[in-house]
């Protein structure tokens, strides 16, 4: 098999998970992440829950998982979903990339099917709130279509118009900061504060 054969099966495969990838509602899975190792940097500020004020099912738990790595447990309506989590530092701009633990509630045969995939968020403030955004898959598609070679990509299933980054780190980090002062290439930011923990009750 060839590496052109090899990275169409994967597009096939990562259709059956993109359900596990868009629980971080939005954003636009990747086969390659967007850092490599002299990217990554460490907030311990992003470290703990974080809530927005307008959305009581949805929580955000980042916790320390190496000297450059989160765990990130993600809450909404009652289910959850674990995380492998790079904060990366591009230029003056950070990002957060977000990889999906395997699930363990699957079978083996069944989760040989599954090809997990990175997304990455912008992170335009970590305090006093957190402030992440996703790319605008709108924006995306505009710039897709008027060239199709701005950076290398595929759609998930044959009657689906999701997209999926198949562009190696380089080059997707390159598209990234080519466009990252384009009018809405990003999507409105979230506002989450921290939570604070209340003090037990005696």
């Amino acid at each position: 098999m060839n590496k052109i054969e090899r990275e169409n099966m994967n597009v096939k495969k990562i259709s059956l998970i993109i359900a596990v990838l868009s629980i971080i509602a939005g954003c636009i899975p990747s086969l390659h992440p967007l850092y490599t190792e002299k990217d990554l940097v460490f907030e311990k500020a992003l470290v703990g829950s974080w809530q927005d004020e307008n959305n009581d099912d949805s929580r955000w738990t980042f916790s320390q998982a190496g000297d450059r790595e989160y765990k990130l447990v993600y809450t909404e309506d009652g289910k959850t979903g674990e995380f492998v989590v790079h904060l990366l530092k591009l230029k003056d701009k950070m990002f957060l990339d977000f990889y999906p633990v395997e699930q363990e509630a699957i079978n083996g045969f069944y989760a040989s099917h599954l090809v997990p995939a990175h997304s990455f968020m912008l992170v335009k403030q970590i305090e006093p709130t957190l402030q992440m955004c996703c790319l605008n898959p709108d924006k995306l598609k505009e710039i897709i279509r008027q060239d199709p070679k701005a950076v290398k990509h595929e759609k998930l299933g044959e009657n689906d118009d999701k997209d999926i980054f198949t562009a190696p780190t380089e080059e997707l980090q390159s598209f990234i900061m080519k466009n990252i002062d384009t009018a809405e290439f990003f999507a409105d930011p979230s506002n989450l504060k921290k939570v604070v923990a209340k003090p037990a009750v005696r």
